[in-house]
């Protein structure tokens, strides 16, 4: 992976990671981030929290994801959207499914793969 990709990367690890497990409930392992604070908010705060994880997708195209990477990103930001919108339930499932961090940890994988089939090719950048 290329010095640039490697720090594009991390700057999506760090926006997932605040938007999905920012915070910590004391004395649990559960984490929570400012996806499920303001999915609190009917409506409005599952509009707002799309923007960032439209971000991450976004730089996922720029950094040359494929389309069934892209699709599958999308469809977990489209469950976590639709999720977000019952009220209580999908706040509580909120917490559990951490749309962010699943999309930047499929896009790692797809990089990290297309590293390793490049360095046996031949071909690393």
């Amino acid at each position: 992976m290329t010095p640039e990709k490697l720090r594009r990367l991390e700057r999506l690890e760090k926006v997932a990671r605040t938007m999905d497990a920012n915070f910590r409930v004391p004395g649990t392992g559960i984490r929570f981030g400012w996806d499920s604070i303001l999915g609190l908010v009917p409506f409005l705060g599952d509009v707002a929290t799309a923007g960032p994880a439209g971000f991450i997708l976004l730089e996922a195209h720029r950094m040359g994801a494929p389309t069934g990477l892209k699709l599958r990103m999308a469809g977990n930001i489209g469950m976590d959207v639709v999720v977000g919108t019952v009220p209580l339930l999908g706040d509580l499932l909120d917490v559990a499914f951490k749309a962010n961090r699943r999309n930047t940890a499929l896009l790692r994988r797809h990089l990290e793969r297309e590293d390793r089939e490049q360095s046996a090719a031949g071909r690393v950048e």
